[in-house]
């Protein structure tokens, strides 16, 4: 793969754990950029580590991979962007600050579920002949710094309703897990 090629396919793949980021920084009680490159880096180093998954995988069990890819990321964002449209619902019971930050596990969940595709991407990528490095590299950096961005612009939207952000936030982790189902299902992806 060229480095025009590989910059777009990171791009591509960091476009879901963007807008996710957006959410997660729109949550948070006015994160500041030290909490936006925490998550950006658990965020980048997941999407990284998925591609050489799928890779391996790809060598070895090629049609299980690709076969489940998309039920699983579904599942995943389904169920996180429901419990957030869940939360968001509720009444409040007394005035609750916004956290100062999120948990590694909810970090770390979300970003598994919008880098399935990665997966099934280093999955496709092992029967091209693709030295797999630099592309999970790319792929972990500019979902990286995506996310980041996406914190600090969540930010921005902190102002909102803590009700409405959580809300807008699971309608998105729900509509990426759907995306990605209908490719999948449709032959689009």
């Amino acid at each position: 793969m060229n480095t025009i090629s590989t910059l777009f396919l990171a791009l591509a793949m960091s476009a879901d754990a963007f807008a996710a980021a957006i959410g997660k920084g729109a949550m948070l009680q006015r994160p500041r950029l030290l909490e936006a490159l925490r998550t950006g880096l658990i965020f980048g180093v997941i999407e990284a580590i998925t591609p050489l998954v799928g890779w391996s995988l790809g060598r070895f069990a090629a049609d299980y991979v690709t076969a489940w890819d998309h039920w699983i990321a579904f599942s995943i964002l389904s169920i996180l962007g429901l419990r957030m449209i869940w939360l968001g619902l509720r009444p409040d019971e007394e005035a609750v600050e916004k956290p100062q930050s999120h948990s590694f596990i909810l970090l770390a969940a979300t970003a598994l579920g919008t880098s399935i595709d990665a997966m099934s991407v280093g999955a496709s990528l092992a029967f091209l002949d693709v030295d797999i490095i630099p592309v999970a590299f790319a792929i972990g950096l500019v979902t990286c710094l995506m996310v980041s961005i996406g914190v600090m612009l969540g930010r921005m939207l902190g102002a909102a309703s803590k009700h409405t952000v959580e809300i807008i936030g699971g309608l998105i982790l729900v509509a990426i897990g759907s995306l990605i189902l209908y490719k999948h299902l449709s032959g689009a992806g």
